[in-house]
């Protein structure tokens, strides 16, 4: 059983989709947490349907991530677990379409926010002897897809970022790794893309390879909470997906 009984958990990108769903799981499994998100309104609202704590700010501003890493320590008394779910929403668009000015902004939109508060929280994490860090990024950075360069450039960044993030951290105790899913339903970004004529295209042939079922944020949330407890404690460098059978990378 995952037992996150006395953990403290902070949940960056925890208002919503995967990261809400997580936090519902994370906190069933006995843990503290504290909810991050940009909206002040979104982030108390969630924080209150769980008994939870909530900052806000932009995860990808280094000041913002430093600041509410600081906030959550301060209320629960330390971070256990991070989770950071905050890469956004973003569109495929083929590469011809993306202004050249656009491409890196494309890129780090999706990039920062993820590996900013992971590195935040590396000081807080290694002064304590140890914890655990999830970071959510996609099968787009595992296997190359038309209309996907940008976002899969950002996504493989996220999880080689893990993978060696794991290897220079495990001697202060700290597990990384990291979540890779397909397409998700039940998300605002699932809503987006099926609303749009070209991604609509690319993923409901995805979903059509999905035979043992589309993957939901509780799967997600499931296998989160599994790498954060002490069953997963050997665990860690490792780029996990979720796809239902969409893909085996």
């Amino acid at each position: 059983m995952s037992d996150l009984q006395g953990s403290r958990v902070l949940i960056v990108g925890g208002t919503g989709g995967i990261g809400l769903a997580t936090a519902r799981t994370m906190k069933a499994a006995g843990a503290t947490l504290t909810l991050a998100g940009r909206d002040p309104d979104r982030a108390r609202a969630a924080a209150e349907t769980l008994g939870a704590h909530a900052v806000t700010g932009d995860a990808a501003n280094p000041d913002d991530a430093t600041r509410m890493i600081a906030e959550a320590r301060e209320a629960m008394g330390g971070i256990d677990v991070l989770m950071c779910s905050a890469g956004g929403d973003p569109m495929p668009r083929l590469l011809k379409d993306i202004p050249v000015g656009d491409v890196m902004a494309d890129i780090t939109g999706v990039l920062a926010p993820v590996v900013t508060p992971a590195r935040a929280v590396y000081p807080v994490m290694a002064d304590q002897g140890g914890g655990c860090i999830l970071l959510v990024a996609s099968d787009a950075g595992k296997t190359a897809t038309p209309g996907e360069v940008a976002i899969g450039a950002a996504m493989a960044g996220i999880a080689m970022f893990a993978r060696a993030m794991a290897i220079e951290v495990k001697r202060q105790g700290i597990r990384v790794n990291c979540l890779t899913p397909s397409i998700v339903r039940g998300t605002s970004l699932y809503d987006k893309l099926m609303a749009d004529p070209f991604a609509s295209k690319l993923f409901q042939k995805a979903e059509a390879m999905a035979h043992l079922g589309v993957a939901e944020p509780e799967d997600l949330a499931h296998l989160a909470t599994f790498l954060a407890s002490p069953a997963a404690a050997k665990i860690t460098g490792q780029t996990i997906s979720v796809t239902g059978g969409i893909s085996a990378i």
